[in-house]
């Protein structure tokens, strides 16, 4: 048995008291006068040793008494093989989750105000001297730092729901490095959640050697619930006026159908469509929504649909850009190419920028959604380059060769996008048997596509080489050859052709399909920013190259917030580092001075919209030997936390043992009357001695 105060022992020296009291309690005889006392003797005896058994037993009680509160002030346990040295200071870290999935009702209120209550009984259970740590979502640096018992009480106070979600093992990774630099203290951790599938992978727990962990399992209704997990837009350029298709997916995370969804489209504040939607139980669906009528600028989208009563996650923000006119740079040798000039000036959306090799402006590059090169002879190493960090970016490259191609040139300029290069020129009449009707380019170019069409005939073409990246071939030789290629390279794509655009190597500058083909990879190119980030994962923003300097500071504006995010120019774009600044879902606007660049959309993470949660027995496997799971249902929280970090307490026990010996006490005292037996002899005797007399 062991003691968490043992200074309290040193209380044992009052049992000295009642031994006193025992033995200088001399009473005082009260005089009766009897005419004759030869038959007293015995009785004097016999009352003498009676009243000698009850003050032994009375003394007896009080030293018990005595002795059972001094061990309950001392608080005596039976140690576990987790103990540490009695007297030992104690470190608690204690973790609250405060994600949204804590917003959930139970019979005590949300989950989030009753782990709350649970982190003030926990720190409860330790003594005065004992330190915590308080720890939530956010990951705060205020809560690095260890504190008193009031100090953590008035802590909690204020925690409140955060779009952060950590795993499990982030969490206890986060308390085992404060925990680490203590390492004379007795240390535990106190995980208080209801511990959704996503906080863990199902993995074993690693936990440091010494440490205590303890998972208290808030439980909570499990309510249907329908989210929008995702958005995205069939056409990658945005026309004015035009008609646009957004794909919306909904997840339906409730064991049950639901049926009539109500959901609406707003862009710009004004509604576009308006459907009703039902979803199988488990099911993920797309639904498509159309709307047009769209002006030139910043949009601002928002999807809100009705599900009650889980609605964290009822709206949905993106944002993308209307184009008034979509540039396009042309790269040459020298001399312009008149059907790359005559093809973009048959249509006022696009306009066309020409400049020589040798005189690119790198910078400007990211401004351009399309890059077509023609005619160039050999690329310099500079150009290569940034034509590369231009693809990988998002950016669309496509190439058409030079009559007289420097091959080795090319060759190690497209290698470096895993594209194909040419290898030899060949010079022989061939024509292309095939289009590759799936590729996304030929989409809408027919309506009706010919059994015998008219294909693109070639005089002489450079062989292309097999590339190990992926091939989206536009069109294919007779004999399986790559006529006109497309690869992805990173976040953009590169289209390699066989051919110059010179009729004396094919028609193809003059075929039907080449103008409309253009387009389609003019129209579905483009590296514009993505239509969302979520809060808590996109923790730095890629955007378009925006010089800032310390007077014109880049910053995100929504309403009356404003944060300003670290800033690193990069190559071919400008890095926004907004870590934990952002709190607040929506749609903020990204401001250099008072001119506003650009507008991004932040949502929650979609991961906390999934209501089912670990069993007990799952969180054991998980947690393996390294500690404990309590269910608050089966009991206090703070007994069974002193009972996981101290043993088995026994100052209980002792309290009641105390109470008991002194009811003993007063019942000897008051009610066990030893005279009574004696008065009654003597009572007799008197009367015998008056007959006699």
């Amino acid at each position: 048995m062991h003691f968490i105060y043992p200074a309290f022992l040193f209380a044992l020296v009052s049992l000295v008291i009642p031994v006193l009291v025992h033995l200088f309690n001399f009473r005082r005889y009260q005089k009766t006068y009897f005419s004759n006392v030869q038959f007293l003797k015995e009785i004097q005896e016999q009352q003498s040793s009676r009243r000698n058994l009850k003050e032994r037993l009375i003394l007896a009680a009080r030293l018990l008494v005595l002795t059972f509160l001094v061990l309950a002030f001392a608080r005596p346990y039976i140690a576990n093989h987790t103990n540490t040295k009695a007297g030992t200071q104690r470190v608690i870290s204690i973790f609250i989750d405060n994600s949204y999935s804590m917003q959930a009702l139970n019979r005590e209120g949300s989950l989030l105000d009753e782990a709350k209550r649970r982190a003030k009984e926990i720190a409860s259970a330790y003594s005065m001297n004992d330190k915590f740590q308080l720890l939530t979502q956010d990951f705060e640096g205020k809560h690095q730092r260890l504190l008193s018992r009031d100090e953590f009480d008035d802590a909690v106070d204020v925690v409140h729901i955060s779009p952060r979600n950590r795993s499990l093992q982030q969490v206890i990774d986060r308390q085992q490095s404060l925990l680490s630099m203590q390492p004379g203290a007795s240390r535990t951790i106190d995980i208080i959640s209801d511990f959704q599938k996503n906080i863990s992978n199902g993995r074993r727990l690693k936990v440091d050697t010494g440490i205590h962990v303890s998972l208290v399992q808030l439980s909570a209704n499990t309510p249907a619930n329908v989210a929008v997990d995702s958005v995205w837009l069939l056409s990658a350029i945005h026309r004015p006026g035009e008609t646009e298709k957004l794909v919306v997916r909904l997840h339906n995370y409730a064991n049950e159908s639901s049926t009539k969804i109500p959901l609406k489209l707003a862009i710009n504040g004004e509604q576009k469509a308006l459907g009703g939607f039902t979803i199988n139980a488990h099911a993920i669906q797309n639904d498509t929504l159309t709307f047009s009528g769209l002006k030139p600028g910043w949009q601002r989208g928002e999807i809100t649909l009705q599900d009650n009563p889980v609605t964290f996650d009822n709206q949905f923000y993106f944002s993308f850009n209307v184009k008034q006119q979509m540039p396009v740079l042309l790269i040459d040798g020298g001399t312009a190419n008149p059907y790359l000039k005559a093809l973009f000036s048959t249509d006022q959306f696009f306009t066309a920028s020409r400049t020589t090799d040798g005189n690119v402006d790198y910078s400007a590059l990211s401004n351009y959604p399309l890059v077509v090169l023609s005619d160039v002879k050999a690329l310099s190493a500079g150009l290569a380059q940034q034509l590369k960090v231009y693809v990988r970016k998002g950016g669309t490259l496509a190439v058409f060769p030079a009559v007289d191609a420097d091959i080795t040139n090319y060759k190690a300029f497209l290698q470096q996008m895993v594209a194909a290069y040419p290898e030899k020129l060949l010079t022989e009449n061939i024509k292309v048997s095939s289009l590759n009707l799936q590729n996304p380019v030929f989409k809408n170019i027919f309506e009706d596509f010919p059994q015998n069409p008219d294909l693109p005939v070639i005089k002489k073409y450079y062989q292309l080489s097999l590339a190990p990246g992926i091939n989206e071939n536009l069109m294919q030789l007779q004999g399986g050859g790559a006529f006109w290629a497309g690869y992805n390279s990173g976040k953009g794509k590169v289209y390699v052709a066989a051919v110059p655009l010179n009729e004396d190597f094919s028609n193809l500058p003059r075929h039907a399909l080449f103008v409309p083909i253009m387009f389609r990879i003019a129209l579905l190119s483009g590296h514009d920013q993505p239509l969302f980030y979520l809060l808590g994962h996109d923790e730095t923003i890629e955007a378009p190259p925006v010089q800032s300097s310390d007077k014109q500071l880049l910053k995100l504006v929504k309403g009356k917030e404003s944060v300003i995010p670290d800033v690193k120019q990069q190559e071919g774009s400008t890095l926004l580092y907004v870590s934990d600044q952002l709190q607040e879902t929506g749609l903020y606007d990204l401001k250099r001075q008072d001119s506003t660049v650009s507008v991004m959309a932040f949502n929650d993470n979609r991961s906390e919209s999934d209501l089912h949660y670990y069993t007990p027995p799952e969180l054991d496997k998980i947690l393996a030997d390294r500690g404990n799971v309590i269910e608050p249902t089966r009991g206090a929280v703070k007994d069974i936390i002193s009972q996981a970090d101290f043993g088995v307490q026994l100052w209980k026990l002792c309290i009641i043992l105390a109470l008991i010996f002194l009811a003993a006490e007063i019942l000897l005292t008051r009610y066990v009357n030893i005279k009574t037996t004696a008065d009654k002899q003597v009572s007799q005797q008197q009367k015998s001695t008056s007959i006699h007399t």
